[in-house]
């Protein structure tokens, strides 16, 4: 059987409220032959008759019936689905898939999706924890809206854009029971516990090059991808680490926890990435949030 016809539907279920056939061609701004028409195609599709003309009053057989009852609710599910997707093409409402490292979510991201819940509470914005490389990889791919990468990027990927976001201090997170300088410099780091961020992350390859450049090369007493779980280990003691540290959180540091400027200082640059060409509004709606973010 072929599928039935949303328009033919709607014919249908006009001429049952009203009772006539040239009351329904008027509403539908359609011809009477055309309603005449549709009908036809209806009882041939389904094989029995659907109205009953009598008396000059059209009203429908016990077929019709319930073909009506079911019709009203597949036309009010087309037309909220319509308007579902109208308000996404208006940016009213719709999904952005965002992807950012774990730090940027903990600190930076909870500000800027206040203000879009404000703004534009009907946008879900779904947060994956990925690394630059994973993000830049799925905005390529179509699978991902928008990304917060480090800078700078090894390599250009194809049709994703990248524009500066944020310009970061990095940080010496100490226990605050250790005897420590006003700034920590390489050497003396260096000869400290460390936890630092695994191998083959952007603040990993960071700090490595901060590092190297005075002649340093220190093995990490571990290596972890969790910043929060960082701090949670330098609060007891175990050992001090080089992280970014976002001016905008407003939270207070654990006060077993010192935090020192480098010398020379050092800073982690974030951008901000999209896939190029035109943007969904909702989309677009959430880059203009970041934007106002921005620091660099």
């Amino acid at each position: 059987m072929r599928e039935l016809n949303l328009d033919r539907l709607r014919t249908l279920v006009t001429i049952a409220d009203l009772g006539s056939f040239a009351e329904a061609a008027r509403v539908l701004h359609l011809a009477a032959p055309t309603v005449s028409l549709h009908m036809a195609d209806l009882e041939a599709q389904v094989g029995a008759p659907l109205l009953l003309r009598k008396r000059g009053e059209v009203r429908a057989t016990g077929v019709g019936e319930a073909l009506v009852e079911r019709a009203r609710r597949l036309l009010a599910d087309a037309d909220e689905t319509l308007a579902m997707v109208q308000r996404q093409v208006q940016g009213l409402a719709g999904r952005v898939r965002l992807g950012a490292s774990t730090g940027a979510i903990a600190h930076l991201l909870p500000q800027a999706l206040e203000v879009l819940g404000q703004q534009h509470p009907d946008i879900d914005v779904q947060v994956a924890v990925l690394t630059s490389h994973d993000t830049m990889a799925r905005l390529a791919g179509g699978t991902l809206d928008v990304g917060l990468v480090a800078l700078p990027q090894s390599t250009t990927v194809q049709g994703v854009l990248v524009e500066p976001w944020r310009r970061d201090p990095v940080m010496a997170f100490v226990p605050a029971k250790w005897p420590a300088p006003t700034r920590a410099t390489p050497h003396w780091l260096a000869g400290q516990p460390l936890i630092l961020n695994d191998e083959g992350t952007s603040l990993s390859r960071l700090t490595g090059e901060w590092f190297a450049l005075a002649g340093e090369q220190p093995t990490a007493r571990i290596e972890l991808n969790y910043n929060d779980a960082i701090k949670s280990l330098v609060a007891a003691g175990y050992g001090a680490t080089l992280l970014p540290h976002e001016a905008a959180v407003a939270t207070p540091p654990d006060p077993r926890i010192r935090m020192l400027a480098l010398r020379p200082a050092l800073w982690r640059p974030l951008g901000l990435a999209c896939r190029a060409g035109a943007l969904e509004k909702a989309t677009q709606h959430v880059l203009d949030v970041l934007r106002q973010q921005r620091q660099v």
